[in-house]
């Protein structure tokens, strides 16, 4: 038997004005076919996600704009990733036990779907546009805050403000040219900007075959510390070699105007 709904809603910190809305967020394909078969209520939560989605990206990239004016846009988007990931996700819903409220097929219920990560992450998604829905962005903002950044955001500021960078980009990049014989990566910087309250730095990561000047041009990156800009460079070789799964195929060079430096052509690793 499943638990009431009001206990999720306690979770949430929101009763629904419309019930139904955390009803359909909660109910997965299987069990909406296997209702429309036998001419029952049917609706599934597959659309809820999409905007869940949305949602939810729209209130964390909100909270970490106002809550870290120094942070760049690369540094940005790259804690936004990791805090409205799958994994991040699914470790949400399970803290608020939201796996025991969704409604499944018996089929689906028999092979454990319950407790499965995508399942829980889909379904968070879908719960999310539901309190949208319902209230609009403040609910969403208020559970954002609470339970999807909290001690998880402040860990990775934290590795921003190490040099960490949300990973060691730097050991990453060596051990990958490592594994693939290409030779180790050397730093320079190239160039420096602004106050000293509100410096900039532009790295250069080459990669060095052997011995003498380093070579070919892997990368450059933006930060506002020499490490900063130094695990910038290193991400983006990383993504230009294909070496790191979480990359985004969309990241190119860094934006120059920020230490006020033209782009330049270049040619790819």
């Amino acid at each position: 038997m499943q638990p009431a709904l009001s206990e999720l809603e306690t979770a949430l910190g929101r009763r629904f004005a419309d019930p139904e809305l955390l009803v359909r967020a909660l109910t997965h394909r299987s069990l909406a076919q296997e209702q429309a078969e036998g001419n029952g209520a049917s609706g599934d939560n597959e659309r809820l996600e999409y905007l869940g989605d949305a949602v939810l990206g729209l209130a964390v990239a909100e909270a970490l704009y106002s809550a870290h004016a120094e942070w760049t846009e690369g540094e940005l988007t790259r804690v936004r990733a990791r805090l409205v990931s799958r994994q991040h996700l699914a470790a949400v819903a399970a803290s608020i036990g939201l796996g025991s409220h969704l409604r499944l097929s018996r089929g689906e219920e028999r092979g454990g779907l319950r407790q499965k990560s995508t399942i829980l992450s889909n379904a968070m998604e879908a719960v999310l546009a539901a309190l949208y829905l319902d209230g609009g962005l403040e609910p969403v903002r208020a559970f954002v805050a609470g339970r999807v950044m909290g001690q998880a955001a402040e860990v990775l500021a934290e590795e921003l403000r190490t040099g960490q960078a949300l990973g060691n980009y730097k050991s990453a990049l060596q051990e990958h040219l490592q594994a693939t014989h290409a030779g180790v990566p050397v730093y320079r910087l190239r160039r420096e900007s602004g106050p000293d309250h509100r410096k900039r730095f532009l790295v250069e990561v080459r990669l060095r075959a052997g011995a003498g000047e380093p070579g070919q041009p892997l990368a450059r990156g933006i930060g506002s510390t020499k490490k900063r800009a130094e695990q910038d460079a290193a991400r983006r070789a990383l993504e230009r070699l294909g070496a790191d799964s979480d990359a985004d195929p969309t990241a190119g060079e860094p934006d120059l105007s920020e230490i006020g430096e033209e782009p330049e052509e270049r040619a790819a690793p």
